[in-house]
């Protein structure tokens, strides 16, 4: 017998754009924030005034890596690197898959139920806001 599993609502979204933007904004970073639900749908966005529009786009790309091979960014970062495995990953598939770290999985009861990306700050910061909204969610 399988149990269901919530999925990720707007509510939970808001959540995490909020705890990512609040530590972004404690270490003086505008950023932008994207929440895709378990089917790669736009669930919320956010994009401080000042963040580089780029960002905004980062951000999704990165929550849709995330998403799609179930593992954070930054994880995978070497996999696509020249002697990598996963070397031609990113231009074999029509996809908009990124490889910098910042975007994170969201599961709930053992379940892949959504992503967070962030984009705007050097990756590793970008990664640890992620991480922080993920943290702020399970509370």
């Amino acid at each position: 017998m399988s149990s269901t599993v919530t999925p990720l609502t707007t509510a939970d979204a808001e959540k995490l754009i909020t705890a990512a933007r609040t530590a972004a904004e404690a270490a003086g970073v505008t950023v932008s924030v994207t929440v895709l639900d378990a089917g790669g749908h736009l669930l919320a966005f956010r994009r401080d005034d000042r963040a580089v529009l780029i960002s905004g786009e980062t951000s999704t790309r990165k929550a849709f890596t995330a998403l799609q091979l179930n593992a954070p960014t930054a994880d995978l970062v070497d996999l696509v690197k020249p002697d990598g495995p996963f070397h031609t990953l990113p231009t074999a598939l029509d996809r908009p898959l990124l490889f910098i770290a910042g975007g994170i999985p969201v599961h709930r009861d053992g379940r892949l139920v959504g992503a967070v990306g962030v984009g705007g700050g050097a990756p590793e910061q970008d990664h640890s806001f992620a991480t922080e909204a993920l943290r702020e969610l399970s509370r």
